[in-house]
């Protein structure tokens, strides 16, 4: 008899022998094992046999399947799976698959991406046959050199197809300039000759910067970062909800209030003599795809508090939608283990009641948002 379950720490001895027999390389480690079995933002599952005619039998593991759920997001990585040499053709792989979805969605989750080698052709074949499509592919990604093929599947069947645009992904190159490599992918999707440097990255930041914010460097105001886009040959819209000077709540001292609050005056100004339009309200959903749909690629400021607990102002690019999430490229990584990947960062799908509460900022919930076309 089959069964699936939750992984448990007794189980590491096992998975570790299956991982050396099922990989030559790119292998998972007992750390790695134990901190899927105990982390929230994974789910490891196992298949074992039992022998229901001994009471004696001790279970065998047929296969495992591990997934990394990102806080916030309505995405799920199915990061690894393997089955016993013993167990292939018996339909492990498949049953694992299944049980990875189902457990997806008892979280939350509406989107299941994976990577797979375009070498393992058998493999591919499985997942399109259970429903999964290929939407990327990322050259020499393995250890062997080999290239990984992107797959993902909607979780739930109703769900219509999304609304995507190929958006180059940009890493920001410093703790503070998330708006500059935003504003840098944007301009490589709607100028693909655009040429994505450093230097340019720190321009941008020196162009839009607001100087101080409520501790360490000074973020990216959505007027400096339209006034850096006309300067770049795009065409900007600020929607911002509200005319105040912004993120100075929180900011005690005097100086840095007095500064933010200079800036933002000045950028005003400058958006009124360079007829960049200024809309002073909030942006609906709706509105907000609408756009996209018109050919807008969206600058949206957010707070990352449910991915992270941070409290800082964040930009990242839309990327995409559908009837129940909105996707962004998120330029913020940083490779904490092995299973961290770019890829996680890319198109990744924030649910429309968390995104509605993600795009409000502090205590005044700001939203705001740089609408930028060709």
């Amino acid at each position: 008899m089959k069964t699936i379950r939750p992984a448990i720490l007794s189980d590491v001895a096992a998975l570790l022998q299956l991982e050396s027999q099922a990989f030559s390389c790119d292998r998972l480690n007992r750390r790695s094992f134990r901190h899927a079995i105990s982390s929230s933002a994974s789910e490891l599952i196992i298949a074992e046999s039992h022998n229901t005619d001994n009471a004696d039998d001790i279970p065998v593991l047929l296969g495992y399947a591990l997934m990394h759920l990102r806080h916030g997001t309505s995405l799920t990585r199915l990061y690894s799976i393997a089955v016993a040499n013993e167990a292939r053709n018996l339909g492990v792989g498949q049953a694992l698959i299944h049980a990875a979805e189902n457990l997806a969605i008892s979280r939350g989750r509406r989107i299941l991406r994976l990577e797979v080698s375009d070498a393992n052709h058998k493999a591919i074949g499985l997942y399109k046959k259970l429903g999964y499509h290929v939407f990327g592919q990322y050259n020499d990604y393995y250890e062997d050199h080999t290239n990984a093929v992107r797959m993902q599947k909607r979780l739930h069947s109703a769900t219509p197809a999304h609304t995507s645009r190929l958006v180059p992904w940009v890493a920001q190159g410093t703790p503070f300039t998330c708006g500059p490599a935003s504003l840098q992918m944007a301009l490589r999707a709607l100028q693909p000759d655009y040429p994505v440097t450093p230097e340019d990255e720190l321009d941008i930041w020196r162009e839009a910067t607001t100087i101080f914010m409520t501790s360490g460097h000074g973020g990216c105001h959505p007027m400096g970062l339209a006034l850096a886009a006309k300067r770049r040959g795009l065409m900007a819209q600020v929607c911002v909800s509200d005319r105040k000077p912004l993120f100075v709540d929180g900011v005690r001292d005097g100086l840095k209030k007095e500064v933010i609050t200079r800036v933002h005056e000045s950028f005003t100004r400058q958006c009124t003599e360079q007829a960049i339009p200024v809309t002073y309200s909030t942006l609906s959903l709706k509105e907000l795809t609408t756009a996209f749909d018109d050919g807008a690629l969206p600058l949206i400021l957010i707070s990352t508090f449910r991915m992270d607990q941070s409290k800082s102002p964040h930009w990242v690019v839309m990327s995409g939608y559908d009837a129940h999430c909105i996707f962004v490229h998120d330029p913020y990584f940083i490779q904490e283990n092995s299973s961290d990947s770019p890829m996680d960062c890319q198109y990744l799908p924030i649910a429309n009641d968390e995104f509605e509460k993600m795009s409000r900022f502090g205590r005044a919930r700001l939203q705001a948002t740089v609408l930028l076309r060709c």
